[in-house]
């Protein structure tokens, strides 16, 4: 497990808005729930697997965990522990980003390092 890098799965729209604007306050479910989903490296491909089957114009965010003051981890549903951010992101802590197309079989061509 490292926990220097949490990761975010994230509309290109919504991104390329957030980028332009200097923060990040959290997709629609974000702020229904009260906090930023976050994924750890190896619960990325069940996050895209369970909320965004098949879903296009998708981004990666990979973010230092250790720059975030208000992220806690909390216990889902299914018993795993998730990063959550409890604070809008700032897009400075934001260190990489990956296109997330489509594989033929409608599965998200994930980045290399993230590939098992």
């Amino acid at each position: 497990m490292n926990l220097e890098f949490i990761f975010k799965v994230i509309d290109k729209d919504e991104w390329q808005k957030a980028k332009q604007s200097g923060t990040y306050g959290g997709s629609e479910k974000d702020l229904k729930d009260g906090y930023i989903h976050f994924s750890e490296e190896d619960q990325v491909e069940e996050t895209l697997n369970k909320h965004y089957p098949k879903k296009e114009n998708l981004v990666l965010l990979r973010v230092n965990a250790f720059k975030l003051e208000h992220l806690l981890w909390e216990q889902a549903s299914n018993g795993d522990m998730y990063p959550h951010l409890y604070s809008p992101l700032d897009v400075k802590n934001v260190k990489d980003e990956f296109e997330l197309p489509l594989n033929v079989d409608g599965t998200h061509d994930l980045p290399k390092f993230l590939k098992k």
